[in-house]
């Protein structure tokens, strides 16, 4: 089957500079990759993330050219050389699974596409503890049960106060806490200060320390009586051959799923099939892709079975994301399909 490919460049804008314990981010560079075979058409966003992701590299946008021109010339988008562009894989794995199905934009045939929520947490973003507190504030006001507070950035024993402070407000028994700290706490503090956390009954913590420490991060996952879910740790490991022996080695609680840094599907279902062989847990979540990106993470989440609140609450962070279907309510996301697509045309004149 012959494919014509071609791509979009979008720069999105966050409504205010998002901040985490690596630095501060004021716009979002994401491709969007069509594919069409005849009339059919499937589109798939590449949205690495710089820092984080390992194809966000200077070149990225030649080499999806390159593989755009391949494509045209009759290879198979799955059959390029792309292992080490795990975001332009999920793309194309996107696309494909959009040109199976004929209305736009639905690539799992799910209860999700129908108007069933899927529960997800309210995400805190890195500020001053005050306007940190605000926003936990509003997200449980909106409907949200389950907070995930990014940490490490601001002072260790502010940011105790500033849970203590929410915990004082809503016990554990109404608004569940979760931690992400993007490996900010240093290998000699890590296990003293998640000992400190304990008293917050914090449901769990995402990559305490820098990836690659696996030792260090074993004996954290041992030890610390606040579960641990890895994230970073998973990006840029090969599932198929290394993915099982890292989660036996660590022994972690969690793992976190981001397609787009993980290389798509197929191989996010992988380290799915080595956590349930090992009674690992684990929630999916998006990478800041725009809503492109945000719905087909959402309905592949959807298609899965999982009842934990997943990290899918991102949609609402940029001035000039794709309109869409998905709305955020009351702590659960839905796609409500009475609702349209923006067309990718109107970014095409934009942008070029």
């Amino acid at each position: 089957m012959k494919f014509q490919a071609s791509y979009i460049k979008h720069e999105l804008q966050f409504l205010k500079p998002a901040k985490t314990s690596r630095g501060e981010m004021q716009t979002h560079p994401v491709y969007y990759i069509t594919l069409k075979n005849g009339n059919a058409i499937g589109i798939g966003e590449a949205a690495p993330l710089k820092g984080l992701s390992v194809d966000a590299i200077d070149g990225l946008e030649e080499k999806i050219k390159q593989f755009c021109m391949l494509i045209n010339e009759g290879i198979h988008p799955l059959d390029l050389d792309i292992d080490k562009f795990p975001s332009v894989r999920f793309a194309f794995e996107c696309a494909l699974k959009d040109l199976e199905n004929p209305t736009e934009h639905i690539l799992f045939d799910t209860d999700f596409i129908r108007g069933k929520g899927i529960p997800i947490n309210g995400l805190v973003w890195m500020d001053s503890s005050d306007e940190m507190l605000k926003q936990a504030f509003k997200k449980v006001e909106e409907g949200f049960d389950c907070i995930k507070f990014k940490v490490g950035a601001l002072d260790f024993d502010e940011e105790c106060r500033m849970l203590e402070t929410f915990r004082k407000k809503y016990s554990h028994s109404k608004i569940e806490i979760r931690l992400d700290a993007n490996g900010a706490f240093a290998t000699d503090e890590a296990l003293r200060q998640l000992k400190e956390l304990e008293r917050f009954n914090i449901h769990s913590i995402e990559q305490p320390i820098r990836a690659k420490q696996i030792e260090m991060m074993q004996e954290i996952c041992a030890i610390s009586k606040i579960p641990v879910a890895l994230d970073e740790e998973l990006i840029g490991v090969d599932v198929l051959t290394e993915g099982k022996k890292l989660l036996q080695f660590i022994k972690p609680k969690f793992i976190i799923l981001k397609p787009t840094l993980l290389g798509g599907f197929s191989l996010s279902e992988q380290w799915i099939k080595y956590a349930d062989e090992l009674n690992i847990g684990w929630w999916a979540t998006s990478a800041l892709e725009s809503n492109i990106g945000l719905n087909a993470i959402a309905q592949w989440t959807s298609s899965l079975q999982t009842s934990l609140p997943q990290g899918l609450g991102t949609g609402s962070l940029y001035k000039n994301n794709i309109q869409s279907p998905l709305k955020v309510k009351a702590g659960f996301i839905f796609y409500e399909n009475f609702l349209n697509w923006q067309s990718l045309n109107e970014l095409e004149l934009r942008n070029y």
